[in-house]
């Protein structure tokens, strides 16, 4: 069954995050699919400072990962592999250390790479319409 969250204005952000945060509780691993300018990046750093981060929270479209810390000092992982030309590239940096921690993970671009993640990923799928409403599905 699939779950959805729709909003329309970046006021309604907080809430979308709250939203992710309660649906990907039942894995670490969180897939972001969406066009170029869907909102993956401004999602992701509002679930970051939901979740305590102070760190500043930018994409990591040129060095594959960053790493945050939630409010307990727990790691965090952000990875962009929009730019990835072989998957030889994200075996190379040991991403399965990072993907395998238990620690959160946030995927943007992951259909690059989906063979080389986990099952029981959270997959949230951002749909923006024309009127610029933005839809997250699981």
């Amino acid at each position: 069954m699939s779950q959805s969250f729709c909003y329309t204005s970046l006021a309604q952000l907080e809430e979308a995050a709250d939203w992710i945060i309660q649906a990907g509780s039942a894995s670490p691993v969180w897939a972001f699919y969406g066009a170029m300018g869907a909102g993956k990046t401004t999602l992701i750093k509002t679930i970051c400072k939901k979740l305590g981060s102070q760190d500043v929270v930018t994409s990591p479209t040129f060095s594959l990962i960053n790493e945050y810390s939630d409010a307990q000092g727990n790691s965090m992982y952000h990875f962009d592999f929009y730019r990835i030309e072989k998957k030889e590239e994200v075996l190379d940096f040991g991403y399965e250390e990072y993907i395998f921690s238990g620690a959160i993970c946030f995927i943007e671009w992951p259909e690059l790479v989906e063979d080389l993640l986990p099952e029981n990923r959270m997959n949230f799928r951002i749909q923006v319409s024309d009127s610029g409403e933005r839809c997250i599905s699981i």
